[in-house]
């Protein structure tokens, strides 16, 4: 039976479920907890796995997280919400969504190019919180934390830590704001982090209406993860509090179509009822998605819950990232074989954020052949070649 929402009040939109092994593992790790509580986001937060005894209880593990546990632990700590680890709980040791939450001994080992800050961010960040890579947008860094931790994380130099760089202290966010405000060039902002959306409902209304208030800021972006790993997150306040915001934009981190639940469901459903442009940024992960079956699936579904495929990112070369990435060749393959198999509205952009702070730069099969003073040369998605009328002429 699927779930339907039911509001009681305004900070807890519940779900009736969870069902199937949500609900054996919420009746098994959570006795006496009824749907209300756990539907709220910040019981969710609070009861948190942060640790490898509890986890060790919940999911089987393998070797290779066992043995990163008996260690020394990653740089990124671990959390994962209850609703996240209720999708993970029955499915195995090599279960794929598990493996992006849960450590592994591989984040030991720095592979060949990897970095702590691959993209550069430190050395365009004129201010805390600000990142300027491109003429006319920037990164605001609102916090440093995450309901659900990924291990293949781009910034594991700053998520989960006291490290001061995106401080939420009111001091630190008003020189993001008046860097922003100086700079006239700047129309689109994107605030990021850590998870902005587990920011309290207060904290983001601020945050939004003083980016607002200054005149050049036509655009506003959020990235977050939340509808996919605390989507109890998406309530009627919070709606409220983004609507007065627009025109507003959320990207919404997915990695594989078993997070497209009736709760994440439900959660983009709000936002986008609610006039918010959804897209979908996914990394390409060994192991994880580097399928296209698996890829197709997890892009039709979240067309069918009204979320834009847009970027599909090449994984970042971060330090103890290597098991992660795939060549570039498998990321080329597997969009070759998306294209033409399905919605156009359903294939992202294949992009490398360039190391060093080049920026995205999309990545296409080669489908162009060349040319000749009369005809540009093709091959489309299944193989076959064709000629376009060209004249080559001086411009």
């Amino acid at each position: 039976m699927k779930s339907e929402l039911r509001v009681l009040d305004d900070d807890v939109p519940l779900v009736h479920g969870p069902a199937g092994t949500g609900l054996e593992f919420k009746a098994r790790f959570f006795p006496g907890i009824d749907h209300r509580t756990w539907s709220n986001w910040k019981w969710q937060i609070r009861n948190s796995i942060t640790d490898f005894n509890e986890l060790s209880d919940i999911l089987e593990l393998n070797a290779h997280e066992k043995k990163a546990f008996a260690g020394i632990s990653g740089s990124i700590p671990l959390r994962i919400t209850p609703y996240y680890l209720s999708l993970l709980y029955g499915k195995g040791r090599q279960y794929p969504l598990k493996n992006t939450m849960v450590p592994s001994i591989f984040e030991q080992k720095i592979g060949f190019g990897e970095s702590g800050d691959p993209l550069n961010e430190e050395h365009m960040s004129p201010v805390p919180n600000i990142v300027h890579r491109y003429p006319d947008r920037v990164l605001f860094l609102a916090t440093e934390f995450c309901s659900a931790y990924c291990r293949y994380c781009t910034r594991h130099r700053v998520v989960g830590k006291e490290s001061g760089k995106c401080s939420l202290s009111s001091g630190s966010w008003d020189n993001g704001l008046a860097y922003i405000a100086s700079h006239p060039e700047i129309r689109d902002v994107l605030i990021s982090g850590g998870d902005p959306l587990t920011m309290s409902d207060a904290r983001l209304d601020y945050l939004l209406s003083r980016l607002r208030a200054i005149p050049h800021v036509q655009i506003i972006r959020i990235g977050t993860k939340t509808p996919a790993v605390l989507p109890q997150r998406i309530t009627p306040r919070l709606i409220r509090v983004l609507k007065k915001y627009h025109p507003l934009y959320i990207s919404i981190h997915f990695t594989h179509p078993d997070e497209i639940t009736p709760e994440t469901s439900v959660a983009c459903r709000m936002l986008a009822d609610a006039g918010i442009v959804l897209g979908s940024q996914t990394v390409l992960l060994k192991g994880v998605n580097d399928n296209e079956k698996v890829l197709t699936e997890l892009f039709q579904k979240l067309l069918m819950i009204r979320v834009r495929p847009y970027y599909l990112y090449q994984c970042d070369p971060v330090q103890g990232t290597e098991h992660f990435r795939t060549s570039v060749d498998k990321g080329l393959e597997i969009m070759s074989k998306i294209r033409g198999h399905t919605s156009g509205y359903a294939v992202p952009n294949y992009v490398i954020d360039a190391p060093g702070g080049g920026g995205k730069i999309p990545l296409l099969p080669d489908y162009y052949q060349g040319r000749d003073e009369e005809y540009v040369y093709l091959r489309n998605f299944e193989g076959n070649f064709y000629k376009y009328p060209d004249l080559k002429t001086s411009v």
